[in-house]
């Protein structure tokens, strides 16, 4: 049994989830904090969007950890429907104490429910903690992603 609750984020949580995204190396050179007025408009986005869910875990009533799970139907693979994980992120006073595997299977069997026949996620190549991590938990490093930013 945990102690914590993973719930869908309310856009009072917007705050807390920036604050966890920009925890770390990566985050801290592209996440504004101090600017939530984008974050308000891509929640609203996401959030009226059936096909994406932004949940936090929450314990004690402090957020510490967060993740965005995708449900993406397609044709490729017999018309199978995947899942995508996005924005995981684990206070760091929290890691290493087995949120981040709850957090994770949390999607997985969300992602059953919705169906999925497979889950993928994308991590930064300088995160090798969190790729070891991923492993752990039956991931496999299978392809090698690319990215073109367009802003």
């Amino acid at each position: 049994m945990s102690d914590f609750e993973i719930r869908r984020a309310t856009v009072d949580d917007i705050p807390a989830i920036v604050a966890l995204l920009a925890d770390d190396p990566l985050g801290a050179g592209r996440e504004s904090p101090d600017d939530l007025a984008p974050y308000r408009a891509a929640f609203e986005r996401l959030d009226s969007d059936p096909q994406q869910r932004l949940v936090v875990a929450v314990r004690e009533g402090r957020t510490v950890g967060t993740l965005q799970l995708t449900v993406i139907p397609g044709l490729s693979r017999r018309g199978a429907t995947r899942s995508i994980i996005e924005g995981v992120r684990i206070h760091s006073e929290e890691r290493g104490g087995g949120l981040g595997t709850q957090l994770i299977e949390w999607a997985v069997e969300e992602s059953r429910r919705e169906g999925c026949a497979l889950v993928q996620l994308t991590s930064d190549t300088t995160r090798i903690d969190a790729h070891r991590f991923y492993e752990r938990l039956g991931f496999e490093a299978s392809h090698i992603g690319f990215k073109l930013p367009l802003a």
